[in-house]
Protein backbone atom coordinates (compact mmCIF):
# COMPACT_ATOMS: atom_id res chain seq x y z
CA UNK A 1 0.00 0.00 0.00
CA UNK A 2 2.78 2.39 0.54
CA UNK A 3 4.58 1.53 -2.74
CA UNK A 4 1.18 2.29 -4.29
CA UNK A 5 0.76 5.76 -2.88
CA UNK A 6 4.34 6.58 -3.06
CA UNK A 7 4.49 6.03 -6.68
CA UNK A 8 1.11 7.44 -7.16
CA UNK A 9 2.50 10.88 -5.71
CA UNK A 10 5.79 10.79 -7.84
CA UNK A 11 4.02 10.30 -10.78
CA UNK A 12 1.81 13.36 -10.06
CA UNK A 13 4.82 15.35 -9.30
CA UNK A 14 6.13 14.48 -12.65
CA UNK A 15 3.28 15.24 -14.30
CA UNK A 16 3.03 19.25 -12.53
CA UNK A 17 6.54 19.48 -13.06
CA UNK A 18 6.71 19.08 -16.74
CA UNK A 19 4.80 20.93 -19.24
CA UNK A 20 5.37 23.01 -22.50
CA UNK A 21 7.48 25.84 -20.87
CA UNK A 22 4.16 27.92 -20.82
CA UNK A 23 4.37 29.52 -17.33
CA UNK A 24 0.61 30.37 -14.80
CA UNK A 25 0.51 33.27 -13.97
CA UNK A 26 -1.38 34.09 -10.87
CA UNK A 27 -2.58 37.69 -9.55
CA UNK A 28 -2.46 38.71 -6.12
CA UNK A 29 -5.25 37.10 -4.49
CA UNK A 30 -3.97 33.38 -6.36
CA UNK A 31 -6.72 33.54 -9.16
CA UNK A 32 -4.79 32.32 -11.80
CA UNK A 33 -5.77 34.49 -14.88
CA UNK A 34 -6.67 33.00 -18.23
CA UNK A 35 -3.96 32.37 -21.13
CA UNK A 36 -3.54 34.17 -23.59
CA UNK A 37 -6.86 34.11 -25.89
CA UNK A 38 -6.70 32.92 -29.25
CA UNK A 39 -8.98 34.65 -31.84
CA UNK A 40 -10.78 33.43 -34.75
CA UNK A 41 -9.49 34.91 -38.04
CA UNK A 42 -11.19 36.81 -40.70
CA UNK A 43 -11.97 33.98 -42.73
CA UNK A 44 -13.49 32.21 -39.92
CA UNK A 45 -10.81 29.72 -39.27
CA UNK A 46 -8.92 28.90 -36.21
CA UNK A 47 -5.34 27.68 -35.97
CA UNK A 48 -3.99 26.10 -32.62
CA UNK A 49 -0.46 25.88 -32.33
CA UNK A 50 1.01 23.59 -29.59
CA UNK A 51 3.77 25.50 -28.44
CA UNK A 52 1.34 27.68 -27.89
CA UNK A 53 -1.00 26.00 -25.68
CA UNK A 54 -0.30 25.02 -21.93
CA UNK A 55 0.47 21.82 -22.22
CA UNK A 56 0.44 18.59 -19.13
CA UNK A 57 2.94 16.24 -19.84
CA UNK A 58 3.39 12.48 -18.69
CA UNK A 59 6.26 10.96 -18.97
CA UNK A 60 5.14 7.05 -17.46
CA UNK A 61 2.12 7.36 -19.38
CA UNK A 62 2.19 9.67 -22.56
CA UNK A 63 -1.22 8.63 -23.89
CA UNK A 64 -2.59 10.79 -21.65
CA UNK A 65 -0.60 14.02 -22.68
CA UNK A 66 -2.78 17.37 -23.27
CA UNK A 67 -2.63 20.55 -24.93
CA UNK A 68 -4.87 23.36 -23.93
CA UNK A 69 -6.10 26.42 -25.46
CA UNK A 70 -8.45 29.27 -24.54
CA UNK A 71 -10.54 30.36 -27.78
CA UNK A 72 -12.88 32.95 -28.70
CA UNK A 73 -15.08 32.12 -31.11
CA UNK A 74 -16.75 35.34 -33.16
CA UNK A 75 -17.82 32.98 -36.07
CA UNK A 76 -20.42 29.88 -35.24
CA UNK A 77 -20.95 27.60 -37.49
CA UNK A 78 -19.55 23.55 -38.90
CA UNK A 79 -15.76 23.16 -38.73
CA UNK A 80 -13.26 20.50 -40.71
CA UNK A 81 -10.67 19.60 -37.79
CA UNK A 82 -7.26 19.10 -39.07
CA UNK A 83 -4.27 17.85 -37.09
CA UNK A 84 -0.72 18.68 -38.31
CA UNK A 85 2.62 16.64 -37.59
CA UNK A 86 6.22 16.46 -38.18
CA UNK A 87 7.22 13.48 -39.11
CA UNK A 88 9.78 11.27 -41.07
CA UNK A 89 7.67 8.53 -42.13
CA UNK A 90 5.02 9.72 -44.76
CA UNK A 91 3.35 7.24 -45.14
CA UNK A 92 2.82 5.93 -41.10
CA UNK A 93 2.23 8.99 -38.75
CA UNK A 94 3.15 5.59 -35.85
CA UNK A 95 0.23 6.78 -33.27
CA UNK A 96 -0.17 4.35 -31.01
CA UNK A 97 -3.56 5.74 -29.18
CA UNK A 98 -5.99 8.13 -30.91
CA UNK A 99 -6.10 11.75 -30.36
CA UNK A 100 -9.35 13.07 -28.59
CA UNK A 101 -10.03 17.13 -29.12
CA UNK A 102 -13.04 18.28 -26.80
CA UNK A 103 -14.97 21.29 -26.75
CA UNK A 104 -17.76 21.55 -24.71
CA UNK A 105 -19.83 18.73 -24.77
CA UNK A 106 -18.72 18.22 -28.71
CA UNK A 107 -15.82 15.31 -28.61
CA UNK A 108 -14.06 14.13 -31.62
CA UNK A 109 -11.64 11.33 -31.42
CA UNK A 110 -9.53 9.64 -34.64
CA UNK A 111 -6.16 7.45 -35.13
CA UNK A 112 -4.68 10.46 -37.63
CA UNK A 113 -3.64 8.79 -40.66
CA UNK A 114 -1.41 10.61 -43.66
CA UNK A 115 -4.25 12.48 -45.41
CA UNK A 116 -2.14 15.28 -47.21
CA UNK A 117 1.67 15.78 -47.23
CA UNK A 118 3.06 19.30 -47.20
CA UNK A 119 6.90 18.97 -48.32
CA UNK A 120 7.65 22.46 -48.32
CA UNK A 121 6.50 23.42 -45.00
CA UNK A 122 7.83 26.47 -42.91
CA UNK A 123 6.34 24.56 -39.97
CA UNK A 124 9.22 21.64 -39.82
CA UNK A 125 12.79 21.23 -41.07
CA UNK A 126 14.21 18.69 -42.71
CA UNK A 127 14.58 15.63 -42.65
CA UNK A 128 10.96 16.26 -41.20
CA UNK A 129 7.35 16.52 -43.28
CA UNK A 130 4.53 17.98 -42.36
CA UNK A 131 1.72 15.55 -42.32
CA UNK A 132 -2.23 16.73 -42.29
CA UNK A 133 -4.54 14.38 -40.82
CA UNK A 134 -8.45 15.14 -41.55
CA UNK A 135 -9.87 14.18 -37.56
CA UNK A 136 -13.41 15.06 -38.77
CA UNK A 137 -16.03 17.93 -37.82
CA UNK A 138 -17.91 19.10 -35.48
CA UNK A 139 -20.73 21.92 -34.67
CA UNK A 140 -20.21 25.57 -32.85
CA UNK A 141 -23.62 26.61 -32.10
CA UNK A 142 -22.61 29.87 -30.29
CA UNK A 143 -20.24 32.65 -30.61
CA UNK A 144 -18.06 33.41 -27.47
CA UNK A 145 -15.01 31.67 -25.12
CA UNK A 146 -14.11 27.79 -25.27
CA UNK A 147 -11.52 25.87 -23.41
CA UNK A 148 -10.43 23.58 -26.24
CA UNK A 149 -8.62 20.05 -25.39
CA UNK A 150 -6.61 18.12 -27.34
CA UNK A 151 -5.03 14.71 -25.42
CA UNK A 152 -2.64 12.26 -27.47
CA UNK A 153 0.65 10.80 -27.08
CA UNK A 154 2.63 12.81 -29.69
CA UNK A 155 2.30 15.88 -27.43
CA UNK A 156 5.77 16.19 -26.31
CA UNK A 157 7.52 18.37 -24.43
CA UNK A 158 10.24 20.55 -25.97
CA UNK A 159 12.98 18.78 -27.57
CA UNK A 160 15.57 21.18 -25.59
CA UNK A 161 14.53 18.71 -22.86
CA UNK A 162 17.57 15.90 -22.75
CA UNK A 163 16.59 12.55 -23.16
CA UNK A 164 13.22 13.25 -24.83
CA UNK A 165 14.74 12.32 -28.53
CA UNK A 166 13.60 9.42 -28.73
CA UNK A 167 10.22 10.39 -28.27
CA UNK A 168 10.31 12.42 -31.65
CA UNK A 169 11.93 10.41 -33.31
CA UNK A 170 9.02 9.23 -35.34
CA UNK A 171 6.35 12.10 -35.75
CA UNK A 172 5.25 14.87 -32.93
CA UNK A 173 2.04 16.53 -33.18
CA UNK A 174 2.46 20.17 -33.80
CA UNK A 175 -0.71 22.04 -34.71
CA UNK A 176 -4.98 21.59 -35.18
CA UNK A 177 -6.72 23.47 -37.74
CA UNK A 178 -10.61 24.65 -37.24
CA UNK A 179 -11.67 25.75 -40.93
CA UNK A 180 -15.10 26.80 -41.53
CA UNK A 181 -17.48 24.47 -43.69
CA UNK A 182 -19.05 26.43 -46.69
CA UNK A 183 -21.71 24.77 -48.68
Amino acid sequence: MKKYFFGLLVGANIFMVVSCGNEVKTTGDNTIDSEIQIQQKADGSISLNVESAQCYHDMVNPSSNTAEWNVFVSKSGRFDVWLSSATRDTTDLKYENSVMLSILDNRLEALPLCDKIVTNSTDVTYPYFRADSFMGSLYIQDTGSYNIQLISEKIIPDAKNEGLSDLIESSKLISVSLTPVTR
